[in-house]
């Protein structure tokens, strides 16, 4: 005996929402699922690599300004003739970024300091610039922070 139960509500206007979804809807929602997913980890990886940049690019910044910071604290007395603010006692030189260090994977840079004089005569003015070059190593590619300023000799 085989029992069959009616339910006198589902007429054929009211069948169809009474059904589960169709193969379409639900390829439709997994591809909205999945879109929005990988949007999402994108997003992520992105502002990560922004974030690893931006270390870097500081580190950098901050290797320049302690260059630019030695220069500024050499005599360059008129008075007595003492100049030590000249370039060939500034070398370019490759430093260690102040990144975190695990095992070997150390990253450098290269300070180059440039002295230009602006002023030979009085007011003496020198502008001190330093460049400092480093590659990022995700992409590869070379940036250069740089920093300058103006001094005169000490009073």
């Amino acid at each position: 005996m085989k029992l069959t139960f009616h339910d006198p509500s589902l007429t054929p206007r009211n069948w169809r929402s009474q059904t589960a979804f169709t193969l379409a809807e639900v390829c439709v929602a997994m591809a909205v699922a999945t879109m929005t997913v990988a949007g999402i980890i994108q997003g992520y990886t992105q502002a990560a690599k922004r974030a690893e940049w931006s270390a870097y690019s500081l580190a950098a910044q901050a290797c320049a300004v302690q260059r630019l910071e030695q220069t500024r604290a050499c005599r360059w007395d008129t008075e007595t003739g003492v100049d030590q603010l000249v370039a060939t006692n500034f070398p370019s030189q490759t430093v260690l970024l102040d990144l975190p260090v695990i095992g070997t994977n150390a990253f450098y840079g290269t300070n180059v300091t440039t002295i230009t004089v602006i002023s030979a005569s009085q007011p003496q003015l020198r502008m001190i610039r330093v460049d400092c070059t480093w590659k990022f190593p995700t992409t590869g590619r070379v940036f250069t922070n740089t920093v300058a300023t103006y001094r005169s000799p000490d009073a």
